[in-house]
């Protein structure tokens, strides 16, 4: 448990100084309304995420803690959405297409309601 404790932690700090270097590079060549460096980040940890698994599924190139420490760890660092879209592709494959509606829409739904109740609460103090 040790072991993957510290695949995680090093993957997921190593994700988060990845997020905040290419969102901040991001938004100073493209400055904007429009958040480009998250969206970047979010496309681009889907990309990653996307490689992982699927050179996990085809060989055994990457082996069981190689990807704890970049999925889990860097990808879930760099970005929790890569985590979502490949869960939701996931289910989509398995043929759940219901399920993975269901998933997409309510997740949207509640984070944005959990985000505002978050300001809205911030604003009663």
């Amino acid at each position: 448990m040790g072991r993957v404790i510290f695949l995680v932690g090093i993957g997921g700090m190593l994700g988060s100084l990845a997020r905040y270097f290419t969102a901040t590079g991001v938004a100073r060549i493209l400055p904007a309304a429009f958040p480009y460096g998250t969206f970047a980040v979010n496309v681009f940890g889907c990309l990653i995420i996307g490689l992982i698994y699927g050179l996990s599924a085809r060989s055994s190139f990457l082996s069981p803690d190689w990807r704890l420490f970049l999925a889990t760890g860097f990808c879930g660092g760099f970005t929790t959405f890569s985590s979502f879209s490949y869960e939701c592709v996931a289910l989509l494959q398995n043929g759940d297409a219901l399920t993975g509606a269901s998933y997409v829409f309510l997740s949207m739904l509640a984070g944005f309601a959990a985000t505002a109740a978050g300001i809205l609460v911030t604003r009663a103090f």
